[in-house]
This record gives C-alpha cells, sequence and structure tokens, in this order.
C-alpha cells in the first residue's frame, strides 16, 4: 500500500489539530491566554496545586516544555509556585484568582471552537470521534508507559 496523505491517520489528526487550535488562538487570544497554556489551565481548574511532574504526566509532553509553559504561565499572572509543605524538594503549581476567574470564558471559548469545528458531523458522528480519539489516547498513553517499549 502507498502512503497517502489524505488516507493518513497521523497526518488527518495532526491537521484537524491544527485545525482546532487555529480557531482556538482566536478565541482566547483576547482573554489573554494561549494554545499553550490552556492545557494546563485546564488541569489545574480540574485539580489546583499540582506538581510539575504531575502536570507533565497528565498533559504527555516533555518536562523541558513544561518548565517554559509554567515560566509563562507565573510571568502572565496565571500561577505562583509554592514549596509543598510535606517535602520542601517538590514544587507545587497553583491558580492565581485572576486564573481560577478565566475558567468560564476559556472554557466556553473552547466549547465554541468545538462546536464550530464539529459542526460538519451529526450529533452521532461528534460522539463517534470523541470516542475514538478517547481509545486512541488511552491506547497509547499505556503503551508509552509501558517498559517494553
Amino acid at each position: 500500500m502507498e502512503f497517502t496523505k489524505d488516507q493518513s491517520q497521523g497526518y488527518l489528526a495532526n491537521h484537524v489539530a491544527r485545525i482546532f487550535a487555529r480557531g482556538l488562538t482566536a478565541r482566547i487570544r483576547p482573554l489573554g491566554l494561549t494554545t499553550g497554556t490552556f492545557p494546563a489551565l485546564l488541569e489545574l481548574w480540574e485539580t489546583d496545586g499540582m506538581t510539575q511532574k504531575q502536570l507533565v504526566a497528565k498533559l504527555d509532553i516533555e518536562q523541558a516544555t513544561m518548565a517554559n509553559t509554567l515560566a509563562r504561565m507565573e510571568r502572565d499572572g496565571l500561577i505562583i509556585r509554592k514549596k509543598d509543605a510535606s517535602d520542601g524538594r517538590v514544587q507545587r503549581v497553583w491558580l492565581t484568582d485572576r486564573a481560577r476567574a478565566l475558567r468560564g470564558p476559556a472554557t466556553a471559548a473552547a466549547m465554541d471552537e468545538n462546536a464550530a469545528s464539529l459542526a460538519c458531523l451529526t450529533e452521532d458522528e461528534q460522539q463517534q470521534f470523541t470516542t475514538l480519539m478517547q481509545k486512541i489516547i488511552a491506547a497509547n498513553r499505556y503503551r508509552a508507559d509501558s517498559p517494553s517499549e
């Protein structure tokens, strides 16, 4: 079988991700947010006070990328880092009041972008698309954590 980009799931997934990112960028930029910081905010809105290591694991990104992202978030007044009360070697990442206040508008912007980008699909197709992406993510997270790889 010959490789063609319009039949390559990886190519198509990457293209779809760029479409979503472009739309989300336009919607969250007025809030002072970027698509680079948005995933970390989503995790911290669910569980404030995570460690950098926990965020790296949750977001499936490199340690250096997370360190740079957190530095930008701290500079922009979205987070503060504090030493862990029980282990002074560990720093926890805490949202600022500004970041907490952005949760509603930012997630609404993401929902609006999802709806706009997926408007060409039926509700059933949208659910299938979501379910299949979740399945791929779950399978590859396990694979990435496996010592045999």
